[in-house]
């Protein structure tokens, strides 16, 4: 659902009543993940979506049925073995979906507002969903703030609160979203079981752009096109200009290295760095290859990266860590622009991410979803 937040947020500001629905499960080779929603108002207006195409008619007049009937409902969808041009998914995977009414006056309503507005304002929180359970408990919603501020709740008395906010916080410290944990009825770790869907409203993750050079400039693009923010950092005044870089949320003047102490990163940070020149990149990476982030990438020709090698290892730069070291940086497309540089660091940053192999799919007997 908070991939769709900024419109479902205007709907609300707006007054108009909508139904949401949400995957709450996967198997084989669905297209979309658990938290991916297609929310639809009273007019047949939708946004989102909950298979890329598949069954997309059949969840928008789930989502009609429910806003006339007040129903909240769970509905599976899979493959038609029969007819592959059918409601089903082609790609021979299954999908759950959620549907809820989010009407004014509906109890869901509140909470899912408080969500929405958490996600836009890029404020870290976590929404948990029940969806699977009893009837009159589906879709009901409970939102945990990073300070443990909690929002709604289940009316079944204090613990499956306290339950349902420990799980949602604990995945919100983690940076985890669209989990589905089970737990007890009663909040209890045993009993008749609740299946919960939390997803988490985190920061946008961190791209450290090292070195104000044209590919600079294309890979800041790139970045921001993924969903990262993008800082781009230089020594060097005359070419770290925000006129330069005009797709970076930040341009920074400062060595690379002393900026990178100072500044906050975490796992899903990703350096990369393109200045090829010893009295930037040595101290830099020595510093980046300690670091727990989920990428660091250098450019450089194949006799660049050795010469570095030996000076990061000079450094004192375990063998461990100058594994982690992606350099020459991107994966092999043939690319010569600035654009198509870029292009090639941004799907080896995707690749590392995911867990990808880089290869084509075409002839290939890797998983296409994961």
């Amino acid at each position: 659902m908070l991939d769709i937040a900024h419109e479902l947020h205007g709907w609300i500001g707006e007054g108009r009543d909508f139904a949401v629905a949400t995957v709450v499960a996967v198997g084989g080779s669905a297209p979309r993940t658990p938290g991916a929603a297609l929310a639809v108002d009273t007019e047949g207006e939708a946004v989102g979506s909950v298979s890329g195409g598949c069954v997309e008619g059949a969840v928008h007049d789930l989502c009609l049925r429910a806003l006339e009937d007040g129903r909240t409902v769970r509905e599976s969808f899979g493959y038609a073995d029969a007819d592959g041009i059918a409601v089903g998914l082609t790609c021979g995977g299954t999908v759950e979906v959620l549907v809820v009414p989010v009407r004014v006056g509906d109890p869901v309503r509140e909470v899912y507002a408080a969500a929405v507005a958490a996600a836009v304002r890029r404020e870290p929180s976590a929404v948990a969903r029940i969806v699977e359970g009893p009837g009159e408990l589906l879709g009901r919603a409970l939102l945990v703030r990073a300070d443990g501020a909690v929002s709604g709740g289940f009316d079944r008395g204090p613990e499956l609160d306290r339950t349902v906010a420990a799980e949602a916080g604990a995945l919100l410290d983690a940076g985890r979203t669209g989990c589905v944990v089970e737990i007890g009825e009663q909040g209890s770790r045993c009993g008749a079981p609740l299946s919960l869907l939390v997803e988490a409203s985190t920061p946008p993750p961190r791209m450290i752009v090292f070195g104000a050079v044209d590919f600079a400039a294309a890979l800041a693009r790139a970045g921001r096109f993924l969903g990262f923010h993008v800082t781009v950092c230089d020594a060097r005044a005359v070419f770290a200009t925000e006129r330069r870089f005009p797709e970076a949320d930040e341009v920074v003047v400062e060595w690379p290295h002393r900026y990178l102490e100072n500044t906050a990163v975490d796992s899903r940070t990703v350096l990369c760095v393109l200045t090829h020149d010893p009295k930037f990149d040595v101290p830099l990476l020595t510093r980046a290859l300690d670091l727990n982030v989920a990428y660091v990438g250098a450019m450089g020709s194949r006799r660049t990266h050795l010469d570095r090698l030996a000076r990061l290892r000079e450094e004192g730069v375990t063998e461990g860590a100058l594994a982690r070291l992606r350099s020459p940086i991107g994966l092999d497309l043939g690319a010569r622009t600035p654009e198509e540089t870029a292009l090639s660091i941004a799907a080896e940053i995707v690749a590392c991410r995911r867990g990808g192999t880089g290869v084509p799919l075409t002839g290939a007997t890797v998983p296409i979803h994961r």
